[in-house]
């Protein structure tokens, strides 16, 4: 955890916060923090700051927050991610990196590789979607929480979602038997959509490529999802 991430309903009206469980577990056993030790502090969708540790006890930390030297979180990377939905033994992982590299709109779409069981992992939940987010923005020092959205049936919504959702951006489609590579330092927002292990079939890389996606690869090797993702991110947005 290198950011305490708060929500604003957990501060009191003399700015002390409350904290037990992962959060608190955390401060003490992993940190180590004691009276008067100084955490980073960032308000969910909000600034980060700091706050001092005035109590412990029973498996609570009690801090009090500095109103003061107050920062807005590092600039989001423009470009949604377009994501078949990955297995659930790497849901976590893939979450987490999404929201440590910065993205803030992501869509999870079926396909035919797709196998319909991957849709009721309790992973998709709002409490384990949203805990995965934290956890990734906790790693980064960022405090603006990502969009997650679910799109059960491929051909609408590559047919009646997609052309409004890249109006007007480059969009590009992973994918490893495209002939240009993907583009690097880009300037302007874009969407990137990337397939499910094993790839896109050549119906759906058809469907995409209609709705005015470009196909681009990273070379010659073939990368899991939770690889390409960052490669591909780092590549269109170094930083």
């Amino acid at each position: 955890m290198n950011l305490l991430i708060i929500h604003p309903d957990e501060i009191t009206p003399k700015n002390i916060l409350m904290l037990e469980g992962r959060r608190a577990e955390h401060l003490t056993k992993i940190l180590r923090v004691a009276i008067g030790s100084s955490v980073r502090t960032g308000l969910l969708n909000g600034s980060i700051g700091r706050s001092s540790v005035v109590g412990i006890d029973s498996g609570k930390v009690v801090l009090e927050l500095d109103q003061y030297s107050l920062e807005p979180p590092p600039d989001a990377i423009p470009c949604q991610l377009i994501l078949a939905m990955p297995r659930p033994k790497m849901m976590r992982r893939v979450l987490q990196n999404i929201a440590a590299m910065g993205v803030k709109k992501i869509h999870l779409i079926n396909c035919w590789k797709v196998e319909k069981s991957y849709w009721q992992t309790p992973w998709l939940s709002e409490q384990a979607l949203r805990e995965n987010l934290l956890l990734g923005l906790e790693q980064s020092v960022d405090t603006l929480l990502p969009e997650v959205k679910t799109h059960l049936l491929f051909k609408p919504f590559v047919e009646d979602v997609l052309p409004n959702l890249i109006k007007g951006e480059r969009t590009f489609l992973a994918h490893p038997g495209a002939v240009t590579r993907c583009p690097v330092e880009l300037k302007s927002p874009s969407s990137l959509i990337i397939g499910p292990e094993g790839g896109f079939t050549d119906y759906e890389v058809g469907k995409l490529q209609e709705a005015g996606a470009e196909a681009v690869h990273l070379g010659q090797r073939i990368m899991r999802v939770e690889t390409a993702i960052p490669a591909l991110l780092s590549r269109l947005y170094p930083g």
